[in-house]
């Protein structure tokens, strides 16, 4: 029974949508500093990468607020 509960608090959802909302901005981001270099625009290049890092930063961030935690909580409970 235990063993149920924990398959299905691994395969849950919540949380996702914050996470790949983050991940897109990373993506954009990237694109942009792919843009800034190809063209040798030197403020679009660091914008770019200021995006990716705070987007992949932010997306490791809520993937931990938001699935781990749940996930820790519930298995400390003795689900």
């Amino acid at each position: 029974m235990a063993r149920m509960k924990l398959v299905a608090a691994i395969d849950a959802e919540e949380g996702h949508l914050q996470q790949g909302l983050a991940t897109f901005i990373a993506g954009a981001g990237a694109i942009a500093l792919g843009i800034g270099a190809a063209n040798d625009t030197g403020w679009l290049a660091v914008t770019g990468g200021i995006v990716a890092g705070v987007g992949i930063i932010a997306a490791g961030v809520l993937h931990h607020r938001t699935v781990d935690y749940e996930l820790f909580r519930r298995t400390d409970k003795g689900a």
